[in-house]
C-alpha cells in the first residue's frame, strides 16, 4: 500500500491519500485529542504528541501538525500510523460511535431567516455542488451554518480551519460566488 501526500494552504496541514474510501458520507473532524477517542485511528495519530488536528474527509485524512513542528520528522510518523490502520483493516470508529458523521446539533446553526427557504436552498446548492468540492481539495470541509440579514454564517473544518489564507477564501472566494449567484447575500462570515 502506498499513501500519498499533498501540501495544503495551509502550513501546518498535509493531506494523506491511502487510495481508498476513508469515509462513506459525510466528513468528521477531530479539534481536540479527547474527541479523538471516538476514532482508533485518530487516537492514534494524536498519540504521536506532535498532532493537534485530524479531519477525515471521503478519500482522505489531513493532519494538522501542532505549533513549531516540523513535517519533515512527524510525516514518516503519520504515514506508519495510517499504513498500520489500513494495511490491518481495523474500524475507523469504535463500535459506540459507528457512524462517524459529524452532524452539527441544531442548536449549533444560526438559524435562517424566515420566507427564505427558496434563498437558502440556492446557498446549500452552490455550497454543496461548488465550494465543497474545491475545500475538500484542500484537505477541508465547509458546513453551512445559516442565512439571517444577507449574512450566510460557516463554519470551516480540516485544513481550511486556522488556514491564513481561510479569510480571503471565505471573502473573495465563497463570498463573491454566493453574491453573484444569490443577489441576497450581502456577506459571508465565519461561525
Amino acid at each position: 500500500m502506498y499513501i500519498e501526500t499533498e501540501t495544503t494552504p495551509n502550513p501546518a496541514v498535509l493531506k494523506f491519500l491511502p487510495g481508498r474510501e476513508v469515509m462513506a458520507a459525510g466528513t468528521r473532524d477531530f479539534a481536540e485529542e479527547e474527541q479523538a477517542q471516538a476514532s482508533p485511528l485518530a487516537a492514534a495519530l494524536f498519540s504521536l504528541g506532535d498532532v493537534s488536528g485530524v479531519f477525515y474527509g471521503r478519500d482522505f485524512v489531513s493532519v494538522t501538525a501542532g505549533e513549531g513542528v516540523s513535517w519533515s520528522a512527524l510525516k514518516p510518523q503519520v504515514v506508519a500510523v495510517l499504513l498500520d490502520h489500513f494495511v490491518s483493516g481495523a474500524p475507523l470508529f469504535n463500535e459506540a460511535d459507528a457512524s462517524g458523521i459529524m452532524v452539527p446539533a441544531e442548536d449549533d446553526l444560526f438559524g435562517d431567516d424566515p420566507g427564505t427557504e427558496d434563498i437558502v436552498v440556492q446557498i446549500r446548492e452552490l455550497i454543496e455542488t461548488r465550494v465543497r468540492p474545491a475545500v475538500a481539495n484542500d484537505g477541508g470541509d465547509i458546513i453551512y451554518r445559516g442565512f439571517r440579514d444577507g449574512v450566510v454564517f460557516l463554519t470551516m473544518q480540516g485544513a481550511c480551519a486556522g488556514c491564513p489564507s481561510s479569510t480571503a477564501t471565505l471573502k473573495q472566494g465563497i463570498e463573491s460566488l454566493l453574491k453573484h449567484y444569490v443577489p441576497e447575500v450581502v456577506e459571508v462570515r465565519a461561525a
